[in-house]
C-alpha cells in the first residue's frame, strides 16, 4: 500500500520491535519517517533518512520541542503513531509493586497522551490527520497477574475513542491497535515472568498464548505495521475511534494448554 507523496509520520519507541517494523512500512509505503526511542544505540542504526530523536516519552518538555521542530522542519505531521510501551511488572495483585504499576501506566498512558497532546495543533493547523495509539489485547480482555499493563492498554483506548471524539471536527481520526503475542524479546520476558508465575515452563506458555486464538497464532510485528499503514492511508478514511486487534482473534486471554 502507498500514501500520498510526502506522508508524514512520527513514531514513538520506532527505533525497535514494533516501531522499528512500523517504520520500515512507512518508509517502503514512501512515508517521510521520524522515530524517537531511548535506546541511543537502537537510535544510531535506524536509516539516516530518518529523524531520529532520543526522547522519553514522559518527558513534556521534549516531547513538545520535537513537534516544534517537526513543524519547523516538515511543516506539518500527516500521522502520528503514539507506540511507546513497557510490558510492566507481572504479579498477583496482592504482590505487585506499586512503583511498576505506575511506571507502566506512565509510558503506556501519559506517553500517548502527551504525544497526541503535542501532535495535536500540527494536525489541526492542517485540518487533517491521523493518530494511531498501540494498545493491546489486554485492552480488550482482562490479564490475570499484569493489572498495570491491562489497566494501561484499556485508558489507552479511552484516550482513543475521546480523542476521535474531539479531533474528528477537525479533520483528524484516531484509532488504537491491539496486537496480540507479538514475537520479539518483550513477549519473551512476558513469557518468563508467567511461567515462573504460573510453575509452568516458557514451551507451555507460549503454546497457550497460541492455542487461546482461533487462528493459533502468534503475531509478527510486520502484521502490526501493515496495521499502522492502512489507518493512516486514504483507504481509511472513515475509519476513526476504532480499537482494531491484530491477534489472530483472542478467545482465551490466559494462556493455558
Amino acid at each position: 500500500m502507498s500514501l500520498p507523496a510526502g506522508h508524514r509520520v512520527l513514531i514513538t519507541a520506532g527505533a525497535s520491535g514494533i516501531g522499528r517494523a512500523m517504520a520500515e512500512a512507512f518508509s517502503a509505503a514512501g512515508a517521510r519517517v521520524w522515530v524517537t526511542d531511548v535506546d541511543e544505540a537502537a537510535l544510531a542504526v535506524c536509516p539516516t533518512d530518518w529523524g531520529r530523536t532520543l526522547l522519553d516519552v514522559r518527558d513534556e518538555v521534549g516531547t513538545a520541542a520535537l513537534t516544534d521542530r517537526i513543524a519547523r522542519e516538515w511543516g506539518g505531521l500527516d500521522t502520528l503513531c503514539a507506540n511507546a510501551g513497557i510490558a510492566g511488572p507481572t504479579a498477583p495483585i496482592e504482590d505487585m509493586p506499586l512503583d511498576g504499576f505506575r511506571a507502566c501506566v506512565a509510558v503506556n498512558l501519559e506517553g500517548a497522551f502527551l504525544a497526541a497532546k503535542h501532535a495535536a495543533p500540527l494536525m489541526k493547523r492542517q485540518g487533517a490527520g491521523a493518530m494511531i495509539l498501540t494498545s493491546s489485547t489486554a485492552g480488550l480482555h482482562g490479564y490475570p497477574n499484569r493489572a498495570p499493563y491491562a489497566a494501561a492498554k484499556w485508558a489507552v483506548i479511552g484516550l482513543m475513542k475521546t480523542l476521535a471524539m474531539e479531533l474528528g471536527p477537525f479533520g483528524i481520526r484516531a484509532n488504537a491497535i491491539c496486537p496480540g503475542a507479538v514475537e520479539g524479546p518483550r513477549m519473551e520476558g512476558v513469557v518468563a515472568r508467567e511461567a515462573a508465575t504460573k510453575g509452568m515452563t516458557t514451551e507451555a506458555v507460549r503454546a497457550g498464548y497460541a492455542a487461546g486464538t482461533s487462528m493459533r497464532s502468534w503475531v509478527t510485528a510486520e502484521d502490526v505495521a501493515a496495521m499502522a499503514v492502512f489507518l493512516a492511508s486514504p483507504a481509511a478514511r472513515l475509519v476513526s475511534g476504532q480499537a482494531i486487534a491484530v491477534d489472530g482473534h483472542t478467545e482465551n486471554p490466559d494462556p493455558k494448554v
